[in-house]
């Protein structure tokens, strides 16, 4: 028998019928693809057959039947790639590192000829001027990976967000006699001796001496210093005190802020049909609703956070592919987190007495930033959404993840979990 080109696939996939006969034997197959060569009959023989077979055909599967494999994937250059698994069906995402943005496709899937579905992704560098970080009138110029505000002369801060002081003040430091003290002097031996309290140092001469405050906010802004407040630094005479914004606390150790609770404190004003979810530095009150209805489908409101889809009639395809369930969750971030962090997960449990799915696919499907994310699998029943790029707030972001199951390869059902993040203006 002589294979002719358009056969080989015909041939190739009877060959891969042959060999799973062999369950766990080890057979060799012997072929080739030459014109007018023939196939030779399988024997099963202790030796080794991987060798013989195409490059996508390896024996991962149990039982010694063959898995259909794709060649491995790697990283772009200035980028990450999330995945490890190479085998029929499962994806492989890709991220650019910050200050780039992807090229390509960012998830790729292994099919079962042996390829990977969309383009290979590349990292290509953005200014960091492009999402215009200078705030109130500020102008921003790009660097090697960095970039400079130049602020107009009332505002101040790396993005200009702090206003300066623009009038003189009514009572300067150098003027005020709380920072401005005469020192301690005495005399041995015939010479005298001057010193100053805690918090403060000598100036000016021997006979005419002061000791002036050091302004410790200050000092301790150089860089590579240690921070003296988590928040905002206040000098005062002698010392320092620290204070903390809006909708926090300042803790005993007297730098550190804490995040006062309005929702549990009942310190909101959430009207009732909305719930209170506690923010960085404040509170939101959200309302979850279920989508409206829409031919044979509509849902019913199981709990203040989550919808079930109503029996959906035998012959309706469009039904059984919507959404069983949807849920709504709510996730309070601090600004510019350092990722990738894993914010959220997504799993299944089979009810009892019937078989629960035996393939789960997970993915993005909405929101207004996905470039920030990626959804993976971390376990055979569970996905995960990670948090690949910092997020500087304040600002509310939306993202819609979906789980499918399926069983024999067959569609069952599908979850959907709709997320919202209030990012804090402040990275605690």
């Amino acid at each position: 028998l002589v294979p002719t080109a358009p056969y080989c696939f015909l041939f190739l996939r009877l060959l891969v019928l042959i060999v799973s006969k062999c369950h766990q034997m080890r057979c060799v197959l012997q072929w080739h693809t030459k014109q007018g060569s023939s196939f030779s009959n399988p024997t099963c023989s202790p030796l080794s057959f991987q060798k013989h077979l195409p490059e996508y055909l390896t024996p991962h599967a149990p039982h010694g039947a063959f898995a259909v494999s794709c060649p491995a994937l790697q990283a772009p250059v200035d980028g990450q790639k999330f995945g490890t698994k190479y085998l029929v069906d499962h994806e492989i995402h890709f991220t650019c590192n910050p200050g780039f943005e992807l090229l390509g496709s960012s998830t790729r899937m292994c099919q079962a000829n042996g390829s990977w579905t969309g383009e290979e992704p590349q990292c290509k560098g953005i200014s960091k001027c492009s999402s215009h970080p200078c705030q109130n009138g500020g102008t921003c110029v790009d660097g090697l990976n960095q970039y400079e505000c130049l602020c107009p002369q009332e505002w101040t801060g790396a993005n200009c967000q702090y206003q300066t002081q623009t009038a003189p003040p009514t009572r300067s430091i150098t003027n005020d006699p709380a920072f401005s003290r005469k020192p301690r002097c005495a005399k041995t031996d015939r010479t005298q001796h001057c010193s100053c309290e805690a918090g403060f140092h000598m100036s000016g001469t021997v006979d005419n001496g002061m000791c002036q405050d050091i302004d410790e906010c200050e000092v301790y802004k150089l860089e590579g210093a240690p921070r003296l407040c988590m928040h905002a630094c206040i000098n005062v005479p002698g010392s320092y005190r620290c204070a903390c914004p809006r909708g926090y606390n300042l803790l005993g150790d007297g730098k550190s802020c804490e995040d006062i609770d309005e929702c549990a404190l009942s310190q909101n004003n959430c009207t009732r049909g909305t719930t209170c979810i506690n923010t960085g530095g404040g509170f939101q009150c959200v309302s979850s609703e279920c989508p409206q209805s829409s031919g044979n489908i509509s849902y019913v409101k199981t709990s203040p956070f989550q919808c079930e889809r109503n029996p959906c009639p035998m012959d309706s395809r469009a039904c059984h592919h919507a959404p069983k369930t949807i849920s709504f969750h709510y996730l309070p971030l601090p600004s510019n987190l350092i990722t990738p962090t894993p914010l959220f997960r997504m799993a299944t449990a089979s009810a009892p007495g019937r078989p629960g799915p035996d393939s789960l696919r997970f993915g993005i499907v909405g929101g207004n930033n996905r470039g920030h994310f990626v959804m993976q699998r971390s376990d055979r029943q569970t996905g995960e959404l990670i948090l690949v790029q910092s997020l500087k707030g304040p600002q509310t972001i939306e993202v819609d993840v979906d789980m499918s199951e399926y069983l024999d390869r067959a569609f069952q059902a599908k979850h959907v979990s709709k997320i919202t993040v209030f990012v804090s203006a402040y990275e605690f």
